[in-house]
């Protein structure tokens, strides 16, 4: 496991400075963000890809399942100039029930739709918060990645570098964790991580199932986030590797900007 991993404060700046850089000029390539928009993070951490927007002007909602999470994202944007934009929620997104007034211009996921169990019924819960001409971000690490299954998080330095063995089949990766000293809530947790299983192929089924459309799409080799963690230059992948399942192990991160279908 990296020093970021436990240094939080750390952590909030890279995701500060990723979506500062990236997210949001690709989100403005086709949806325009001005001080007036309401943004609600799902799955906000300590807040770091709030902070961008909060710089802007616009009012920002970031909910996260973590009370620890919410209490860092509290103390690392109590002095920012626009924090009475900002409101924070330490609660489940399936416990919340929105009203009219609880309606945002866009939702973002980033790095967050590969936690969650039914990722289905998502999408259509957050269908409830959206304004009519409303906008979702999503952004995660494809299954088949190199790192997929977030054997980063690992305590041992060599599982916590080693890719793609979190697709062996479940005895046998439990098994080599065990071998190498991680602890049962560890295991549990990369566990819950292998059971989400979210390919590009899969997720694009559930935008289908679920009537979303995908308006703009961008598959990157080298995450935009690799600028900042490993002073990597963000590659969009190459087409000679743009191939149906192929790609997922080479994708390290998949962007896109979706809407419902308007009927």
């Amino acid at each position: 496991m990296e020093d970021r991993h436990y240094d939080r404060e750390k952590y909030f700046q890279e995701q500060s400075y990723t979506t500062g850089k990236f997210v949001i000029p690709y989100i403005a390539n086709l949806h325009p963000i001005t001080p007036d928009f309401n943004i609600i993070e799902i799955g906000c951490g300590e807040g770091g890809n709030l902070k961008p927007f909060l710089d802007i002007g616009c009012k920002v909602v970031g909910i996260d399942i973590s009370d620890n999470k919410i209490s860092n994202a509290i103390k690392f944007l109590a002095n920012h100039p626009y924090k009475s934009n900002l409101k924070l929620i330490a609660k489940d997104i399936f416990k919340i029930n929105p009203n009219e007034q609880f309606k945002f211009d866009l939702i973002i996921l980033r790095d967050t739709l590969e936690h969650i169990q039914d990722q289905d019924a998502l999408l259509e819960h957050l269908r409830k918060f959206m304004k009519l001409s409303g906008k979702i971000f999503i952004a995660f690490p494809p299954w088949r990645m190199p790192f997929g299954g977030h054997q980063q998080m690992c305590e041992n330095p060599l599982l916590s570098k080693l890719p793609y063995f979190h697709i062996l089949p479940n005895p046998l990766y439990v098994g080599m964790l065990k071998v190498f000293g991680e602890n049962e809530a560890k295991i549990r947790g990369l566990l819950e991580v292998k059971e989400t299983r979210i390919s590009i192929r899969r997720f694009k089924k559930i935008l289908n199932k679920s009537n979303f459309k995908i308006d703009n799409e961008v598959y990157y080799m080298i995450n935009p986030n690799y600028e900042v963690k490993f002073k990597l230059k963000t590659r969009k992948l190459p087409c000679i590797l743009d191939i149906p399942f192929l790609k997922d192990f080479f994708t390290s991160t998949y962007y896109c900007l979706i809407s419902p279908f308007k009927y």
